[in-house]
């Protein structure tokens, strides 16, 4: 670490700041992720209170956009490119602060990287919103969507490819240049978030440059339903930890220091970095428990790798209740509980994050439902698979990274945090808890009553077997007139932090680690042994039933345009 502290000292007397800050380059790299992302929150968030609103029938199709137009924008925005493009930009930031100024090979790199994912976006949208590519953000085989949708996509993809190409490439300077040294946590966790990120990909450009292009430019005529999904899955259940280990970095890393304590453990938030890497790519079978053409036996074999996944999970959540409690002890707490008087509630940068943490107990749980084969015939295609993507991502993740936009945005700007701006947050954050509050306790409740997803206009609503769904769809509606409100509020406080604040510096927020906590072991930066433990779980999960579904492959299916 001295070696670390010497560079930022150096880099804190050429430009006049706090070792905190960094470079106006990199800062202007991350910025433009960022700024991009909250573009696309706006579109995701507009299109989902639409969606809502057609689906309960409050209002008509608006334009002839459809539902499954809107539905399908609605995930693509907010579950790809609004999590994707804010979570590069926050990790080129992590990356900045730990290394200072990058070179300019890396930093060219992640430029085009950028500029790659914008002309995906715009294929992707233009497609979607042109009636070409109503495929919902699955994009499940047999739908066919228009050639220049999966061009988009793998444009997209390789974008950030090549942007996590340039954050390898500064990592493997770092090391390079400080054998023996333990990389900052924050670099070490950001690089493990972009390699799980690069190989959850290969699955999904696996079915979109083999299977679903092909058929959507005539070159076949049939595609293999089974074999597409189980790509997708694998990457698609990664997915998720790709949205969470990034707000997990400001669980671990940056709500310590707002909440004036330090990192519990650094070998632990490593351990648990590197045991998500592991653990999460040979489990996408637990989102195909129905399907038919899987054998039972890989189905058990993927649910139980599903269960340890579990683990690090719950070493995050022990890590960051032990931070809050010593955090308060040295704050004059005591007994058990004293430590949640001494939170800074009134903070923006901690309370969102900290709902955020309340809302992934139940989320969490949920997935442990989801995953159980019992339990997933019951609410498995309903409203209640909704209602905990929901709680996840769009609670947990969401909620997080609010909070970290108003410290973020203001550091990269130059300009700083005032208390009107936190005052306005504050309310965003409550607006946003009760609006998720309403929509996904009626879709969770109204899911068990055998209310289906990726259902459009509810016209069937007269049939009094259904009846009963009604309210829901109410509380949903209600709910997401709530949540569009919060984002609008949200976007008018980025868009003050970002061109109106008052100058000055914000402090980029890194905690130190306790002087208690036992030293990393250096095996945790052995990167080929761990990819190559990652490959081989793959390959013991995989390869398999991938060759029974090749092997014993049904005919295939045609493509098809519904909407």
């Amino acid at each position: 670490m001295n070696a670390i502290s010497k560079k930022l000292k150096e880099f804190e007397m050429e430009r006049g700041l706090p070792a905190t800050a960094i470079g106006l380059k990199e800062a202007k790299l991350a910025f433009a992720h960022v700024s991009f992302s909250l573009v696309a929150l706006l579109i995701g968030g507009l299109c989902g209170l639409l969606q809502t609103l057609v689906r309960t029938g409050v209002i008509p199709e608006i334009a002839g956009i459809g539902y499954y137009e809107l539905l399908t924008a609605h995930g693509l925005m907010l579950a790809i490119v609004f999590t994707t493009l804010f979570i590069f930009g926050l990790l080129f930031s992590f990356l900045g602060q730990s290394f200072g100024r990058f070179e300019e090979f890396p930093r060219r790199l992640g430029w085009v990287g950028f500029w790659f994912m914008m002309l995906g976006v715009v294929l992707v949208t233009w497609m979607v919103l042109a009636g070409e590519a109503s495929v919902l953000y699955t994009f499940y085989a047999p739908l066919k969507a228009h050639p220049v949708f999966y061009i988009g996509l793998v444009i997209f993809v390789v974008g950030t490819w090549i942007s996590s190409g340039a954050m390898f490439r500064m990592y493997a300077d770092y090391k390079r240049e400080h054998k023996g040294v333990h990389p900052p946590l924050q670099a070490y966790m950001s690089i493990m978030t972009v390699l799980l990120w690069v190989v959850a990909t290969l699955g999904v450009a696996a079915t979109i440059l083999f299977q679903l292009l092909p058929l959507s430019l005539g070159w076949t005529d049939k595609v293999g339903i089974e074999l597409s999904r189980t790509l997708f899955w694998y990457f698609g259940h990664p997915l998720v930890y790709f949205w969470l280990l990034p707000a997990y970095i400001v669980w671990y890393t940056v709500i310590p220091k707002i909440v004036g304590g330090k990192v519990f453990s650094d070998a632990l938030a490593r351990m648990s970095f590197l045991l998500f890497l592991l653990f999460s790519f040979p489990v996408g079978f637990h989102h195909q428990l129905l399907e038919p053409g899987i054998s039972a036996f890989w189905k058990y074999i993927q649910v139980v790798l599903t269960f340890l996944v579990i683990i690090p999970s719950l070493m995050t959540a022990f890590s960051m209740f032990a931070t809050f409690e010593l955090a308060g002890r040295r704050q004059g707490a005591s007994g058990l509980f004293g430590w949640i008087k001494k939170m800074p509630y009134r903070d923006v940068r901690f309370l969102a994050p900290f709902i955020g943490m309340l809302f992934f107990i139940p989320a969490g749980a949920g997935g442990v439902i989801n995953a159980s084969h019992q339990l997933n015939i019951v609410v498995h295609n309903t409203l209640w698979v909704t209602g905990h993507f929901h709680i996840t991502v769009g609670a947990a993740v969401a909620l997080t990274f609010f909070g970290t936009a108003y410290w973020l945005v203001p550091l990269l700007r130059g300009r700083t945090l005032t208390k009107q701006i936190n005052r306005i947050g504050l309310v965003q954050t409550m607006l946003w808890t009760i609006g998720m509050l309403f929509m996904s306790t009626a879709m969770h409740i109204s899911g068990l009553l055998g209310n289906p997803r990726r259902t459009g206009p509810a016209a069937y609503f007269k049939d009094s077997l259904v009846a009963d769904w009604i309210p829901y769809h109410v509380a949903m509606a209600i709910g997401g007139t709530i949540l569009f409100l919060s984002i609008l509020l949200f976007l008018f406080a980025m868009f003050q932090l970002a061109f109106r604040a008052p100058k000055g510096t914000e402090e980029f927020p890194v905690a130190e680690t306790e002087e208690a906590a036992m030293q990393t072991p250096l095996f945790f930066e052995n990167w080929k042994l761990w990819i190559f433990v990652t490959f081989a779980l793959i390959a013991f999960a995989y390869t398999v039933p991938i060759w029974h579904m090749i092997e014993n492959a049904p005919p295939g299916a045609p493509g098809w345009k519904l909407w």
